[in-house]
């Protein structure tokens, strides 16, 4: 029986062996600490809270690689560069992935990121994500990239007949404040077609006074509704 222990202890080696050999590559890098598609994504060091003008959200850091781009990333080619863009975050290629950057002015997008803060410079609305700012270019339905405007000349108040005074009732944090506005805000604008971050409301000049008055109903409603009061 004795005589039997280095057989069974050779055929176990060996066995062990055949399945880290068979183990898929993804897996035996998981085990290295070598990919960073997914867990470099689920560190908290690697995202930053962006509280500027209250904007409140999370985004990834610039600098910070990736090996795939996040779902739903839309492809921008500029001055023969190329670049992606999701959800506010924008990537360029690098090797072996993808890298978080600040993208240059000039780069032109269809739409506003999910999540977005409005700014007024001058009287004009400029909307804010993860430090890149945008303006509405009317002629050609579209919102461009510019650059920063002066510190001194940015009011994060809109002009006073624009303004809702909204206080938590619930300990909402400021996170959950700011996804409650944005949401508000999209379903009052979608409600009665009047947008007060788009100049003139997006409305005609005759319009703007009713439409005003009952996007701030639909927004005092749509806020009440979660727990908010509004004056």
């Amino acid at each position: 029986m004795m005589k039997l222990l280095p057989l069974i202890t050779g055929v176990v080696l060996l066995s062990t062996m055949v399945l880290v050999a068979a183990a898929p590559p993804e897996a035996q890098l998981v085990r290295q600490g070598d990919i960073k598609r997914d867990s470099a994504r689920s560190k908290k060091q690697d995202y930053v809270f962006d509280k500027r003008y209250s904007h409140n959200r999370s985004y990834p850091k610039p600098g910070l690689r990736v090996r795939e781009l996040p779902r739903g990333s839309r492809y921008l080619p500029y001055r023969r560069n190329h670049f992606y863009y999701q959800g506010g975050s924008w990537y360029r290629p690098v090797r072996d992935g993808f890298t978080v950057i600040i993208p240059p002015p000039g780069l032109v997008v269809s739409a506003l990121p999910p999540y977005y803060t409005t700014i007024w410079v001058r009287g004009a609305p400029y909307y804010y994500a993860y430090g890149v700012y945008y303006v509405w270019r009317p002629d050609e339905g579209v919102y461009v990239v510019t650059e920063p405007p002066p510190e001194s000349e940015v009011d994060e108040q809109p002009p006073m007949a624009e303004q809702l005074f909204i206080y938590p009732k619930a300990g909402q944090d400021d996170e959950q404040q700011a996804s409650d506005r944005y949401e508000c805000h999209s379903w009052s604008v979608e409600q009665t077609g009047f947008d007060p971050t788009r100049p003139g409301g997006n409305v005609p000049p005759e319009q703007h006074p009713d439409k005003r008055r009952d996007y701030q109903r639909a927004m005092k409603a749509c806020l009440e509704a979660r727990d908010y009061s509004v004056q």
